[in-house]
């Protein structure tokens, strides 16, 4: 299995990544912009940061943010961008194995874009799960399985390494994301395969193919 640990993230960060920071991550992940603009802002929890896009947009948007990551480098990149973004009073930064730590309390809204861990990914989402307060949401968008070949080109940071080549271990399809909620106690409000045109630094185009679950806790 691929080795998703804190040495391999925290080679993807160049030193002083917070220069040009707007020019190095995709636009806000699409997914989760629709959940959070349709829910009353509560608390967040950004699971996988990375440099804090998704984590600055939420907190722009009222939520009560917290970013999580094992990178310090991704994470000084991402408290730079909230201080740019005038929010750094609504957003908490914590660097975390996603495999070992626990939150001292629990999220409206959970998310995850495109998180890999040293542990198989439906064993990432379902520790997310337990994360998610009484009627909260779980997004989580991951990298769709392609049967015979990576699915991955890029991810929402712009490293080399991590964008040309993904591990089949880091890839997942709907059904086997949707497998991992107990019945009864989550309802799936959506499971769909999406394939996406976006923009990355450089003014290339590129596609990505994702697999998108997002579940409301019952109980």
């Amino acid at each position: 299995m691929h080795d998703f640990d804190q040495d391999y993230w925290e080679r993807q960060w160049p030193e002083g990544a917070s220069a040009g920071i707007n020019d190095r991550v995709l636009p806000v992940n699409p997914y989760l912009m629709e959940q959070a603009q349709s829910t009353t802002p509560a608390r967040a929890l950004d699971a996988g940061c990375g440099t804090g896009a998704e984590t600055v947009w939420l907190a722009s948007q009222g939520w009560q943010a917290t970013g999580a990551d094992i990178s310090a480098t991704a994470l000084a990149t991402a408290e730079a961008r909230a201080q740019d973004a005038g929010v750094a009073d609504r957003v908490s930064w914590v660097q975390a194995d996603l495999t070992t730590w626990e939150p001292d309390q629990q999220f409206d809204l959970v998310s995850t874009n495109y998180a890999h861990a040293s542990i198989p990914q439906l064993d990432l989402y379902q520790r997310l799960a337990r994360w998610v307060a009484s009627g909260g949401v779980l997004v989580i968008v991951g990298h769709l399985h392609q049967p015979g070949g990576h699915s991955h080109q890029q991810s929402h940071t712009t490293h080399a390494e991590h964008a040309q080549q993904h591990p089949e271990e880091a890839t997942v399809t709907v059904g086997s994301i949707v497998s991992t909620f107990e019945l009864g106690a989550w309802r799936i409000d959506s499971a769909q395969e999406h394939t996406r045109e976006v923009t990355v630094p450089g003014s290339r185009s590129t596609t990505l193919r994702d697999a998108v679950v997002v579940a409301t806790r019952l109980g």
